[in-house]
């Protein structure tokens, strides 16, 4: 874990002094936008993102429905996992902040700039991992959806590098254990949710969570059966049997 610690010399390191380079040249409410998007903006997207695919979700077939919706609830709850797996994976690795390491940064969270009460390590971004496991959770449930988030998710990392926050390696190892949290786990969960969802979907109160208003569940269908006809009396098919 040395090289991750020492950040020395290395493509890691002039990748992170180009891409938060431009903040040095760019406008100051660029940068504000920037930090103020990278912080909480692109997180709050993915969260409005995971809603409107539960809103179109309810409006499906019921089967499909509730596969949908199971996959939007393991998003956010594979989100968590990650950032508790996360923990102790950063102090094993003990890699600190970029700002700490290399002089010349553009820091553009006052917090982490002014290095006092930050002992944060940097690997890896957590934010990126949770903007990952979102965008790939949206992924499992709707492929449309799920590129968009994933792509956020991109944006995500992008921006906490440019602020000075990151490595690029810390935000790609992110976007590892945030897409195998939910892909690696996501058997099991199904199997877990699908039933929980299924039974939501039957109830009369919290039914709606699933299916949209005025979509009636699918009644059971009642095949005709053939009447037998009272003894002695002929019918007109028997009559033309004759």
């Amino acid at each position: 874990m040395a090289g991750l610690t020492t950040g020395g010399p290395n493509v890691d390191v002039s990748l992170l002094y180009e891409i938060n380079g431009a903040a040095r040249h760019a406008p100051a409410w660029l940068d504000r936008v920037v930090s103020l998007v990278g912080e909480y903006g692109i997180l709050l997207a993915l969260v409005l993102l995971v809603l409107w695919c539960w809103h179109g979700a309810r409006r499906q077939e019921e089967a499909v429905a509730v596969e949908s919706i199971a996959a939007l609830v393991w998003a956010p709850l594979a989100a968590g996992l990650a950032l508790l797996v996360n923990v102790p994976l950063r102090e094993f690795v003990g890699r600190p902040r970029p700002f700490m390491q290399h002089e010349g940064l553009q820091v553009l969270d006052p917090g982490f700039g002014s290095g006092l009460g930050h002992t944060e390590f940097s690997f890896v971004s957590g934010h990126s991992t949770l903007a990952m496991a979102l965008g790939v959770g949206l992924f499992v449930a709707n492929r449309r959806f799920g590129l968009l988030g994933i792509g956020l998710a991109f944006a995500e990392g992008l921006c906490r590098v440019y602020m000075g926050l990151h490595y690029p390696t810390d935000v790609i190892g992110a976007f590892a254990l945030g897409t195998a949290v939910v892909l690696l786990l996501a058997p099991l969960a199904m199997a877990a949710l699908n039933p929980a969802v299924r039974a939501v979907a039957r109830s009369r109160r919290a039914g709606r969570l699933v299916r949209a208003k005025g979509r009636a569940l699918p009644l059971p269908v009642d095949l005709p059966q053939a009447q037998t006809p009272p003894a002695g009396q002929r019918t007109h098919e028997s009559d033309l049997a004759a």
